[in-house]
């Protein structure tokens, strides 16, 4: 078994970090963290109105062959709580304006810095909510991923016309039936955003506005066979729907000034596409 010791590994930790308005926790007469705990909730505890935030650190290299660790995850806590917490706090509060696409770029400059020598940071993804995050990584030199989720409802027919009736009904099954059915889709959008001086910065609420009246205002509480024209002709699978939003977001997005890096649609909870691909190992 030790041949197999020596790889490079992947080692991601998640920390959740909360925000507090309470000026009693920022006057410190509340303890601000606890060492030993790292759950759901974040640090320090949800004792009033919290801002809640998200970071997962990704290292990557080899396992010390004695103890089986690329590093203690202790220490990437006590290192993200002690260097980030208070950077987080200060965009909180500041006044000044920050793109949360260079926001994730000081992070990752951050730890950079702070993590013990030899264990390199490959990537951080921040969400500073349940549907939105900011990804960096150190094949970006300059810029970030933002993915914003969105949701829509639709019902469809899964039919070919060329295929004869019993052969969609084999191939779709009750996804044929001729009066069609619905979903709840949720839709991922994942942009990239120019980070440094004098990039144009594209929000979440620009991107919202853009999806919106892009995808959701098109899509949402229609029949997509029967009241869009993208599917008039174009059999709406997952897949297809999400090869479509991609178009449809395409140019929008760009004349934002920044680019679309990929749509996923989730038809069900177990059941998405991407678009343009992505394997689960990138």
């Amino acid at each position: 078994m030790k041949k197999y010791l020596s790889k490079t590994i992947a080692l991601r930790r998640t920390v959740r970090i909360g925000i507090p308005a309470s000026a009693a926790v920022l006057q410190g007469k509340i303890a601000p963290t606890d060492p030993h705990r790292n759950g759901f909730a974040g640090i320090p505890p949800s004792d009033g109105f919290t801002a809640h935030h998200e970071v997962t650190v990704e290292c990557i290299g080899v396992p010390d062959a004695r103890t089986g660790y690329l590093i203690g995850i202790q220490e990437i806590d006590a290192v993200v709580r002690a260097h980030l917490a208070p950077l987080l706090e200060s965009f909180f509060r500041t006044t000044n304006i920050i793109h949360p696409a260079d926001a994730v770029t000081q992070m990752a400059d951050i730890l950079q810095r702070s993590f013990p020598q030899g264990i390199p940071i490959s990537a951080i993804r921040w969400a500073p909510g349940p549907f939105v995050n900011f990804l960096w990584s150190t094949s970006m030199r300059d810029h970030a991923i933002m993915t914003e989720q969105f949701e829509f409802s639709a019902a469809h027919r899964l039919h070919c016309p060329e295929l004869s009736d019993d052969e969609n009904r084999r191939t779709f099954g009750k996804c044929n039936h001729p009066s069609g059915h619905g979903h709840n889709y949720r839709i991922a959008v994942a942009v990239r955003v120019r980070t440094g001086a004098g990039a144009p910065a594209l929000t979440t609420g620009a991107l919202e506005g853009i999806v919106g009246r892009t995808v959701l205002d098109r899509f949402d509480h229609r029949h997509l066979n029967v009241d869009c024209p993208e599917f008039a002709e174009l059999n709406p699978s997952v897949e297809n729907i999400a090869q479509v939003c991609h178009h449809l977001l395409s140019d929008e997005i760009a004349a934002a000034g920044a680019a679309l890096d990929h749509v996923t649609v989730w038809e069900t909870e177990k059941t998405s596409a991407t678009y343009p691909a992505r394997s689960l190992a990138d």
